[in-house]
Protein backbone atom coordinates (compact mmCIF):
# COMPACT_ATOMS: atom_id res chain seq x y z
CA UNK A 1 0.00 0.00 0.00
CA UNK A 2 0.57 3.23 -0.52
CA UNK A 3 1.33 5.30 2.58
CA UNK A 4 0.78 8.86 2.69
CA UNK A 5 0.78 10.86 6.04
CA UNK A 6 -1.48 13.22 7.39
CA UNK A 7 0.50 15.56 9.95
CA UNK A 8 -1.58 18.28 11.89
CA UNK A 9 -1.12 20.41 14.64
CA UNK A 10 -4.77 21.12 16.22
CA UNK A 11 -5.25 23.35 19.39
CA UNK A 12 -9.72 23.58 19.24
CA UNK A 13 -10.30 21.11 17.05
CA UNK A 14 -11.03 22.86 13.28
CA UNK A 15 -7.49 21.63 11.77
CA UNK A 16 -8.04 17.89 13.18
CA UNK A 17 -11.31 18.28 11.39
CA UNK A 18 -9.73 18.86 8.45
CA UNK A 19 -7.31 16.65 8.51
CA UNK A 20 -9.75 13.80 8.78
CA UNK A 21 -11.41 14.74 5.65
CA UNK A 22 -7.84 14.92 3.83
CA UNK A 23 -7.50 11.07 5.13
CA UNK A 24 -11.16 10.27 3.99
CA UNK A 25 -9.85 11.72 0.51
CA UNK A 26 -6.60 9.91 0.50
CA UNK A 27 -7.86 6.48 1.17
CA UNK A 28 -10.67 7.08 -1.53
CA UNK A 29 -7.56 6.37 -3.71
CA UNK A 30 -6.91 2.50 -4.55
CA UNK A 31 -4.02 1.47 -3.13
CA UNK A 32 -3.19 4.08 -1.24
CA UNK A 33 -4.04 4.69 3.10
CA UNK A 34 -3.54 7.37 5.54
CA UNK A 35 -1.62 7.77 8.87
CA UNK A 36 -2.84 10.24 10.51
CA UNK A 37 -0.11 11.78 13.08
CA UNK A 38 -0.26 15.34 15.38
CA UNK A 39 2.64 17.41 17.14
CA UNK A 40 2.38 17.76 21.07
CA UNK A 41 2.48 21.74 21.82
CA UNK A 42 5.61 23.60 22.63
CA UNK A 43 6.04 25.01 26.39
CA UNK A 44 7.87 28.13 27.47
CA UNK A 45 9.35 25.97 30.05
CA UNK A 46 12.25 24.31 29.03
CA UNK A 47 12.27 21.03 30.98
CA UNK A 48 8.37 20.70 30.34
CA UNK A 49 7.89 17.31 28.11
CA UNK A 50 4.97 16.45 26.52
CA UNK A 51 3.36 12.69 27.68
CA UNK A 52 5.02 9.72 25.30
CA UNK A 53 0.86 9.32 24.12
CA UNK A 54 -1.30 12.06 23.56
CA UNK A 55 -4.27 12.01 25.99
CA UNK A 56 -6.37 11.93 22.69
CA UNK A 57 -6.25 12.06 19.19
CA UNK A 58 -3.99 10.04 16.79
CA UNK A 59 -0.32 9.21 18.41
CA UNK A 60 2.22 11.41 18.22
CA UNK A 61 4.67 11.94 14.95
CA UNK A 62 8.48 10.54 14.50
CA UNK A 63 11.09 11.25 12.24
CA UNK A 64 10.55 7.61 10.75
CA UNK A 65 6.68 8.91 10.31
CA UNK A 66 8.02 11.12 7.71
CA UNK A 67 10.84 8.96 6.49
CA UNK A 68 8.62 6.05 5.34
CA UNK A 69 5.68 7.59 3.59
CA UNK A 70 5.04 8.05 0.64
CA UNK A 71 3.43 11.27 0.76
CA UNK A 72 3.10 13.80 2.99
CA UNK A 73 0.05 16.13 3.91
CA UNK A 74 0.62 19.19 6.07
CA UNK A 75 -1.83 21.32 8.80
CA UNK A 76 -1.74 23.84 10.95
CA UNK A 77 -4.03 26.37 12.46
CA UNK A 78 -2.62 30.06 11.62
CA UNK A 79 -0.92 31.98 14.02
CA UNK A 80 -0.64 35.71 12.68
CA UNK A 81 -0.30 34.69 9.02
CA UNK A 82 2.17 31.75 10.09
CA UNK A 83 1.95 28.13 11.25
CA UNK A 84 1.91 27.14 14.74
CA UNK A 85 4.90 26.66 16.79
CA UNK A 86 4.03 23.27 17.40
CA UNK A 87 4.60 22.31 13.97
CA UNK A 88 7.30 24.76 13.19
CA UNK A 89 9.15 23.18 16.00
CA UNK A 90 8.75 19.20 14.67
CA UNK A 91 9.69 20.50 11.28
CA UNK A 92 13.03 22.27 12.91
CA UNK A 93 13.89 19.27 14.03
CA UNK A 94 14.24 17.42 9.73
CA UNK A 95 17.52 18.65 9.42
CA UNK A 96 18.87 14.82 9.29
CA UNK A 97 15.94 14.05 6.83
CA UNK A 98 16.85 16.68 4.68
CA UNK A 99 20.59 15.90 4.58
CA UNK A 100 19.71 12.33 3.44
CA UNK A 101 17.05 13.19 0.77
CA UNK A 102 14.32 11.39 2.73
CA UNK A 103 11.56 13.08 1.51
CA UNK A 104 12.77 14.27 -1.91
CA UNK A 105 10.62 13.36 -5.10
CA UNK A 106 7.72 12.99 -2.67
CA UNK A 107 4.13 14.24 -3.13
CA UNK A 108 2.95 16.76 -0.84
CA UNK A 109 0.09 19.14 0.26
CA UNK A 110 -1.10 21.42 3.03
CA UNK A 111 -4.14 22.71 5.09
CA UNK A 112 -5.02 25.65 7.74
CA UNK A 113 -7.56 26.92 9.17
CA UNK A 114 -8.70 30.23 10.64
CA UNK A 115 -11.06 31.99 12.68
CA UNK A 116 -11.25 35.42 10.65
CA UNK A 117 -11.50 35.67 6.90
CA UNK A 118 -8.71 37.53 6.92
CA UNK A 119 -6.92 35.37 9.32
CA UNK A 120 -3.64 34.60 7.08
CA UNK A 121 -4.90 31.86 5.45
CA UNK A 122 -3.06 32.00 2.37
CA UNK A 123 0.03 33.26 3.81
CA UNK A 124 0.01 30.01 6.04
CA UNK A 125 -0.20 27.90 3.60
CA UNK A 126 2.55 28.79 1.78
CA UNK A 127 4.67 29.17 4.48
CA UNK A 128 4.59 25.70 5.15
CA UNK A 129 5.12 24.60 1.40
CA UNK A 130 9.19 26.67 2.14
CA UNK A 131 10.35 23.54 4.23
CA UNK A 132 8.53 21.18 2.09
CA UNK A 133 10.21 22.89 -1.17
CA UNK A 134 13.65 22.63 1.04
CA UNK A 135 13.15 18.80 1.46
CA UNK A 136 12.86 18.50 -2.46
CA UNK A 137 8.96 17.99 -2.16
CA UNK A 138 6.69 18.05 -5.33
CA UNK A 139 4.29 20.13 -4.10
CA UNK A 140 0.08 20.08 -4.84
CA UNK A 141 -2.53 22.25 -4.93
CA UNK A 142 -6.13 22.53 -5.80
CA UNK A 143 -7.12 23.59 -9.62
CA UNK A 144 -9.84 26.04 -10.35
CA UNK A 145 -11.13 23.21 -12.04
CA UNK A 146 -12.94 22.45 -9.08
CA UNK A 147 -16.56 23.74 -8.57
CA UNK A 148 -16.25 23.76 -4.88
CA UNK A 149 -13.46 26.32 -5.35
CA UNK A 150 -15.18 28.55 -7.62
CA UNK A 151 -18.39 28.05 -5.24
CA UNK A 152 -16.40 28.37 -1.62
CA UNK A 153 -17.64 31.49 0.74
CA UNK A 154 -15.70 30.40 3.36
CA UNK A 155 -12.29 28.35 3.38
CA UNK A 156 -11.11 27.14 0.02
CA UNK A 157 -7.47 28.16 -1.54
CA UNK A 158 -5.34 27.14 -4.92
CA UNK A 159 -2.50 26.73 -2.48
CA UNK A 160 -4.02 24.10 -0.36
CA UNK A 161 -7.51 23.62 1.72
CA UNK A 162 -8.55 25.85 4.19
CA UNK A 163 -11.31 26.11 7.57
CA UNK A 164 -13.05 29.17 8.19
CA UNK A 165 -13.67 28.88 11.81
CA UNK A 166 -15.99 31.65 12.55
CA UNK A 167 -15.87 33.07 16.28
CA UNK A 168 -18.97 32.46 17.91
CA UNK A 169 -20.13 29.67 15.68
CA UNK A 170 -22.16 26.98 18.14
CA UNK A 171 -19.61 24.08 16.30
CA UNK A 172 -16.63 26.39 14.93
CA UNK A 173 -14.64 23.30 13.55
CA UNK A 174 -18.20 21.73 11.35
CA UNK A 175 -16.62 22.23 7.60
CA UNK A 176 -18.89 23.73 5.47
CA UNK A 177 -20.09 21.05 2.32
CA UNK A 178 -17.44 23.42 0.04
CA UNK A 179 -14.42 22.81 2.81
CA UNK A 180 -14.94 18.94 3.19
CA UNK A 181 -15.00 19.08 -0.38
CA UNK A 182 -11.57 20.63 -1.24
CA UNK A 183 -10.10 18.53 1.97
CA UNK A 184 -10.49 15.43 0.39
CA UNK A 185 -9.91 16.36 -3.12
CA UNK A 186 -6.54 17.78 -1.80
CA UNK A 187 -6.01 14.27 -0.33
CA UNK A 188 -7.20 12.29 -2.90
CA UNK A 189 -4.77 14.51 -5.60
CA UNK A 190 -1.44 13.91 -3.02
CA UNK A 191 -2.49 10.41 -2.89
CA UNK A 192 -3.24 9.66 -6.45
CA UNK A 193 0.12 11.31 -6.83
CA UNK A 194 2.18 9.14 -4.29
CA UNK A 195 0.34 5.73 -5.81
CA UNK A 196 1.77 7.00 -9.37
CA UNK A 197 5.43 7.70 -8.22
CA UNK A 198 5.49 4.67 -6.26
CA UNK A 199 4.64 2.08 -9.36
CA UNK A 200 7.46 4.48 -11.47
CA UNK A 201 10.07 3.67 -8.74
CA UNK A 202 9.20 0.21 -8.01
Amino acid sequence: MTEVLVLYYSRHGSTAELARQVARGIESVDGAIARLRTVPPVSAVSEATAPAVPPDGPPYATIDDLRNCDGLVLGSPTRFGHMAAALKHFLDATSALWLGGGLDRKPAGVFTSTSSMHGGQEATLLGMMLPLLHHGMFLVGLPFTSDALNRTRTGGTPYGASHLAARGAADPSRLSDDERELAQLLGRRVAELAVALRRTTA
